[in-house]
C-alpha cells in the first residue's frame, strides 16, 4: 500500500469495477509492473498444518480487510485512507497467521481487537 501511495491506489480503486472483468492474472503482472513492485518474503502456506487445515483464500481474506476497514473508518476519513491505515497497522500480522485462526473471528471481534490494540 505504501509503495503504491495514496492517488495509486484511488486510481486503481476507482477502476476497479471495469477492471474486474479482466484477465486477475494479467492485472497483478501489469500492477506489479507498472508500479515497480519487489516480491516480499512472505509464504501465505507457511503454515502448521496441525493448527491450520486450510488456508483462505484471496477473496475471504479479502472480505475480511474490507469489514476491518469499514467498521474502523473515522469520520474524516475516507476509504482510501482506511485502507493505507489498516495495512500499516499490527493487526495485520495477526490476521496473516493462519496458525492463530484470528480472520475466522466474527467481524466485530476483529474491529475491537484493532480498536483495542491487541486479540
Amino acid at each position: 500500500m505504501n509503495k503504491l501511495g495514496y492517488d495509486n491506489l484511488y486510481h486503481l480503486i476507482s477502476v476497479a469495477n471495469v477492471l474486474h472483468c479482466e484477465n486477475s492474472d494479467q492485472i497483478v503482472y501489469n500492477v506489479i509492473e507498472e508500479y515497480e513492485l519487489k516480491q516480499g518474503n512472505f509464504h501465505i502456506d507457511d503454515v502448521n498444518r496441525e493448527l491450520c487445515t486450510n488456508i483462505p483464500s484471496e477473496l475471504d481474506m479479502g472480505k475480511v480487510y474490507t469489514r476491518l476497514i469499514v467498521d474502523t473508518l473515522y469520520p474524516d476519513e475516507d476509504y482510501i485512507e482506511g485502507i493505507i491505515r489498516i495495512y500499516n497497522d499490527q493487526i495485520c500480522k495477526t490476521l496473516d497467521d493462519y496458525n492463530n485462526g484470528a480472520y475466522y473471528e466474527p467481524s466485530y471481534v476483529i474491529a475491537r481487537a484493532y480498536k483495542n490494540g491487541e486479540f
